[in-house]
């Protein structure tokens, strides 16, 4: 399967630059079992879902990743935190004018962090900090939001740029489960009270999901590690949903990714699982537990659009891309929302 098999023409106005005033304004395109789709209104999410149904969320923070500093001669860099290994270092992409070897100095402030870097680890940076990452990018750091929206982070970020449920414990992604950021406190309330259920997993979002794939054949793609979560309490609900008849629907491609990861961890059987994941999701995939995706409109010739081809098919979602261009959804992260069924064999 070719990359070129998932391009399609995407016009620069579609993308979603700013958030719009509610979370849950935004238009909603349903592509259902037999691959016809239909628009709707985010909040119809309300009536497309039944009763005994479990929504599995995504409930990682969004870290203030990225810092601005400068070399011990004065050049400017820029340090984006992927992941900490511990209180003081961290794996760390970094952009200067020369890539900086073992040893150098960094400065975060008015020089009153130090960041030196250690060495590296495949395409990351092993650094460590004079003071905790986490009060350093409190004090310092800036919201890495996505690379498209083609401006520096603002106030309204700060807020919608995280999910009205995320834990504050789990502060380690640096981008947000952006399909999540469509859901309200109301929306969700209104949900339960229809007796629609809710878990969490964890997947640290990391920057490697905005990494273009250089691979002509798609199957010699290597995807970037991601640290997820799936909690026994969580696997108990899907039992449960499974048994009685009813769907277990997946918030955003990071969701879906780990739980497909727990259940492939275990031989294709959904149990409790920690570990660093590298699934990768395409056309021939069969998913093990999810049976809907609600998901945002992705970048073209990216693994998110593999993704979301697989559950329905390649040609069921251009399809319904091609109409969304047509129709003016917006796309990406502070964009318009799909919901996906699983397409029937």
């Amino acid at each position: 399967m070719q990359l070129s098999d998932f391009n399609f023409d995407l016009p620069d106005e579609l993308i979603a630059r700013y958030p719009l005033d509610t979370r849950s304004a935004s238009r909603l395109l349903h592509l259902d079992q037999q691959g016809q789709y239909h628009d709707c209104h985010f909040t119809d999410i309300f009536d497309l879902l039944d009763a005994g149904d479990l929504l599995i969320l995504n409930d990682t923070k969004v870290m203030k990743a990225r810092l601005k500093g400068k070399r011990a001669t004065g050049g400017a860099v820029e340090v984006l935190v992927e992941r900490m290994q511990d209180k003081f270092i961290a794996h760390c992409h970094i952009k200067a004018s020369n890539s900086p070897k073992a040893g150098a100095e960094l400065f975060i402030g008015d020089d009153e962090v130090k960041v030196t870097v250690q060495g590296r680890h495949e395409n990351l940076f092993i650094v460590e900090f004079s003071q905790p990452i986490l009060d350093v990018l409190d004090q310092y750091g800036a919201l890495p939001i996505p690379p498209y929206f083609n401006r520096e982070a603002e106030a309204i970020d700060t807020e919608r740029y995280q999910t009205v449920f995320n834990d504050p414990t789990k502060l380690a992604s640096v981008a947000a489960p952006t399909a999540s950021l469509h859901f309200d406190q109301d929306l969700l309330e209104k949900l339960t009270a229809k007796g629609i259920q809710k878990s969490f997993v964890t997947l640290h979002v990391g920057a490697g999901t905005f990494l273009p794939v250089r691979t002509t054949d798609i199957q010699n793609h290597i995807m970037h590690s991601e640290w997820c979560d799936v909690p026994e309490q969580t696997v108990e609900l899907i039992r449960q949903t499974k048994a009685r008849g009813n769907k277990v629907i997946t918030v955003g491609t990071t969701a879906t990714r780990a739980i497909e990861s727990a259940a492939q961890a275990h031989g294709g059987t959904l149990a409790a699982w920690t570990g660093d994941t590298q699934i990768f999701i395409y056309p021939g995939y069969d998913f093990k537990v999810v049976d809907r995706l609600i998901t945002n409109f992705h970048l073209p010739e990216s693994t998110l659009l593999m993704l979301v081809s697989a559950l329905s098919n390649r040609d069921n979602i251009l399809q319904a891309y091609h109409h969304a261009v047509e129709a003016k959804y917006r796309f990406f992260s502070y964009g318009d929302a799909m919901l996906v069924d699983k397409i029937k064999p």
